[in-house]
């Protein structure tokens, strides 16, 4: 590629930030560069084997990060078009509008967001359609005021869910469709159809989907934008460090190591990070020069500060009768989400989990040892598993965050046990009920291979807040339109800019913001 080449748009990173951002983008023939750290994920049947996918972690990163007492880990992250999204589960929820002011915790102050839930409600909209979630507003009583009905019908429960579902009504509580974007076609029985690209497997949660089944970043966003001719996309392009005009007012240009090892320089009128939390505050910690000594959109001195992931419990019961269920990923809870008649603050979100096999099973099998029945082998038990993910909020701590040490290599600190006690209560109320659920009382097990063998730090996958946003340029690095305070055209579109987590998955959020910023920066090109 020409170093002289200059565009109106460079985009760094493909996924739900960026992605949806180059989709918005592309029809307008504006010149857009995409530039992906990764190549394309190759398509072959170990997308579908546990053992490959979880045990032995064959499509992560191969690279560790460092805690705050220096040991490493290696973090939950993949680096392939489509970023994350190649690997997420495909829950795709709205932040409640509470979520968008602020809320006491038990361990302190959810901060409130600068704009609010009605600002992003139509993106909200846009990005269910678009992204083809399956779901049915109205159920979930904790939910928002939806200007449209979701484009596509919920995904159906299988026997044993639907029984499940109807066994949490009978307690007075409201479980309701989990939306999630799959490509599939039911018939009246809830079947995928002949011609439906989705086919109902249990291998959406964590897994790459072989057959473009899954609503991810690529698939949905990346490849149609390429079909404009204005937009390109060079992969294997790990962009280092972004430099400065003289001003320091200006990116001027945006350096990244080729495939073949060798530096590029590429230039553009707009420049939108767009790597992840952790990865996009790196960026802008590395960028730092004479004129931004503390990186660049930092002078507030808060990027990479303020990093949150979810508190989370991967949870696996042990039904009473076997569960032959393959897509399990069709319900969810939210009657404690904002608190309980026994509890004043927050407790969270119960949804379910891709279905767990023996694999998944064999590879916990020594952190379970002491808490399986000796007479149940792993066969069995994977036939009578129902896998729960409770959710709880994270708060923005300041002094959780990532540095950059001399060797430029990435440092997270996190204070782990912070805010759990919500998640706590959240897994009492759902192990009371087991028995009235049709589960063995006692058998709630951590199911941990989602969380990197129980190591919290690793599970980065939800991670957000390190470039937040908002009014106020001496405590936050970008505006409401997500333009760094400091620079003229510098943007960061991914889940950096959160205030606060929440307590759903923070996809949606980054898709909606994705197509508001695109918005903007379709009218600030004219």
């Amino acid at each position: 590629m020409n170093d002289a080449s200059h565009y109106d748009v460079i985009v760094i990173g493909t996924g739900a930030g960026g992605g949806t951002l180059a989709h918005r983008l592309a029809p307008s023939g504006k010149r857009v560069l995409i530039l992906e750290r990764g190549g394309f994920l190759p398509r072959e049947r170990d997308n579908w084997d546990s053992t490959a996918v979880f045990v032995k972690g064959k499509y992560r990163a191969p690279e560790f990060w460092f805690d705050r007492h220096g040991r490493e880990f290696p973090p939950e992250v993949n680096y392939y078009v489509g970023g994350n999204t190649k690997f997420y589960g495909a829950a795709l929820f709205r932040l409640r509008p509470e979520d968008f002011g602020e809320l006491r915790h038990h361990d302190g102050i959810s901060p409130a967001w600068p704009i609010r839930y009605e600002d992003l409600e139509p993106y909200y909209t846009q990005a269910e359609h678009l992204y083809r979630v399956h779901g049915r507003h109205g159920e979930d009583p904790t939910e928002g005021p939806a200007s449209a009905q979701y484009a596509h019908p919920p995904v159906e429960h299988e026997p044993r869910i639907q029984q499940l579902s109807d066994d949490l009504e009978k307690q007075g509580l409201h479980p309701f469709h989990l939306p999630i974007g799959v490509d599939l076609d039911q018939d009246a029985s809830g079947r995928a159809t002949p011609s439906s690209v989705c086919i109902r497997c249990n291998r959406v949660d964590g897994f790459p989907c072989l057959v473009r089944g899954k609503s991810d970043a690529q698939v949905i966003c990346v490849e149609p934008a390429l079909q404009h001719p204005g937009v390109e996309l060079v992969t294997h392009a790990h962009v280092l460090r972004l430099e400065t005009d003289p001003t320091g007012r200006t990116v001027s240009s945006v350096v990244a190591r080729l495939a073949g090892g060798e530096e590029a320089r590429f230039s553009a009128d707009l420049v939108v990070v767009a790597c992840g939390a952790v990865n996009s505050a790196a960026l802008l910690l590395a960028s730092a020069n004479d004129r931004h000594p503390r990186g660049l959109a930092n002078g507030s001195d808060v990027v990479g500060r303020f990093y949150m992931r979810h508190n989370n419990l991967a949870l696996m019961a042990v039904s009473k009768e076997p569960n032959d269920t393959q897509f399990q990923k069709t319900l969810a809870l939210h009657d404690w989400y904002l608190g309980a008649d026994d509890w004043d603050y927050p407790l969270g979100g119960i949804q379910m989990l891709g279905k767990s096999d023996a694999e998944q099973i064999h590879g916990e099998a020594p952190r379970w040892a002491g808490a399986v029945t000796p007479d149940m082998p792993f066969e069995v038990m994977a036939h009578h598993a129902v896998d729960f993910w409770l959710c709880g909020e994270d708060l923005p701590l300041a002094d959780n965050r990532v540095t950059l040490d001399g060797d430029g290599r990435i440092h997270l600190a996190l204070d782990e046990s912070h805010n759990t006690a919500g998640l706590k209560r959240l897994r009492h109320k759902l192990q009371s009920m087991l028995g009235r659920l049709g589960m063995h009382e006692h058998h709630l097990l951590d199911h941990s291979l989602y969380l990197h063998k129980g190591m919290p730090i690793g599970a980065t996958a939800h991670q957000a807040g390190t470039v937040r946003f908002g009014t106020d340029p001496t405590s936050s690095a970008l505006d409401l339109n997500c333009k760094a305070h400091d620079l003229d055209n510098l943007y960061v579109v991914d889940t950096s800019f959160f205030p606060s987590i929440g307590a759903v998955n923070p996809s949606l959020t980054a898709i909606a913001n994705a197509l508001r910023v695109g918005d903007h920066l379709l009218e600030r090109m004219g």
